[in-house]
């Protein structure tokens, strides 16, 4: 982390009488990895397209760092950093983005599509060989240079659409639901990529409603719930702020597990939940170790053997529910509070 690299400032945007965002503030550090989180309709893909400078907001701004020390009249800048909206053929060249369906075109081969797009951007020959033989390889589509982009399995678009949006080596790439519709396989494939592209140096925002695959990923995770930010921090902390209880994990031999539970629920008046799964026993309690003592005291005595144990906190896609709550709660305790934290976060035009 080297420093902010992108300042929202209380961004609102409407589309008629519908209020998508409100007042949304937060700052974005170089070089991380930023999820924004929210349900459908939360108001992510807007948040995106008006920091990219696609929508203009009814208020606020999006103020990105210029890396030009000055200015078109060659005076030296004393703020460093300039909005979106005022210079929108510079921030066209910083920002990559690409969206929930592709926008590449199908009847060009995938070499023809970054072609195509290179020369939006003024690319010359020299250096747009240079990005596409880079990005064909980066993004595993070298073999698949000369193939139409319409015949590309939905993997291989995923990953065609996003080099066309980085064929301008972008400081800043964003993406919009990039797992979306692809089977497990793919989208472990597709997060591989972000790793990749996120370590030569480009900052990434990606939208995304599955908090479980982003936890693992992104360095921080806004939160977004009915177009207001609810909280960005850590994974970690996060869990940290809303977890107040945790889970045990237990796989045990011959694996009587439902005498177990059986026998836990008379006994133990620390548990909050407790179910089966296909790995085991999982118990939630905000006694842990009350709990996991009186465990392995009944499996004891039902002569269950211990395979495997495990305490965690539950996964942010079982705090989403609570995190989001907790929010609306201090919302009717403070009705004219708004979140603004002061945690940084880096289109295609």
């Amino acid at each position: 982390m080297v420093g902010e690299i992108l300042k929202i400032e209380n961004l609102s945007k409407s589309f008629g009488k519908k209020a998508i965002l409100k007042s949304i503030s937060l700052n974005v550090e170089e070089g991380e990895i930023l999820g924004v989180i929210g349900a459908s309709g939360s108001g992510k893909t807007t948040l995106l397209k008006t920091i990219i400078g696609f929508h203009k907001p009814e208020s606020g701004d999006v103020k990105f760092r210029h890396f030009g020390l000055l200015d078109e009249g060659k005076k030296v800048r004393r703020d460093p950093f300039v909005s979106v909206y005022d210079e929108s053929s510079f921030a066209k060249n910083m920002f990559g983005f690409a969206s929930q369906t592709p926008s590449f075109y199908d009847n060009l081969q995938v070499r023809e599509n970054m072609l195509y797009f290179g020369a939006l951007y003024g690319l010359g020959q020299k250096e747009l060989e240079t990005n596409i033989n880079i990005l064909l390889t980066l993004m595993d589509l070298k073999k698949a240079e000369s193939s139409l982009a319409g015949k590309l399995s939905g993997g291989m678009q995923r990953r065609l659409d996003i080099a066309c949006a980085m064929i301008h080596d972008p400081a800043i790439l964003f993406l919009d639901e990039p797992t979306s519709d692809l089977d497990p396989a793919l989208r472990n494939h597709i997060w591989s990529l972000v790793r990749k592209i996120n370590k030569r140096g480009t900052t990434i925002i990606l939208a995304s409603h599955h908090l479980a695959e982003v936890e693992a990923f992104c360095s921080r995770i806004a939160i977004i719930k009915e177009g207001q930010l609810v909280d960005v921090d850590t994974p970690s902390r996060l869990k940290a702020k809303y977890a107040d209880s945790q889970e045990i994990e237990i796989q045990s031999y011959p694996g009587h597990y439902h005498n177990i539970l059986d026998a836990l629920r008379k006994k133990c008046k620390d548990v909050t939940a407790m179910k089966i799964s296909s790995s085991g026993l999982i118990v939630t309690s905000r006694n842990t170790k009350n709990v996991l003592h009186e465990i392995l005291h009944i499996m004891e005595k039902l002569d269950e053997e211990l395979i495997d144990i495990n305490v965690a906190k539950p996964g942010l896609d079982d705090l989403f529910l609570k995190i989001t709550q907790v929010h609306e709660r201090s919302e009717h305790a403070t009705p004219h509070h708004q979140v603004h934290p002061n945690h940084p976060i880096h289109h295609r035009g």
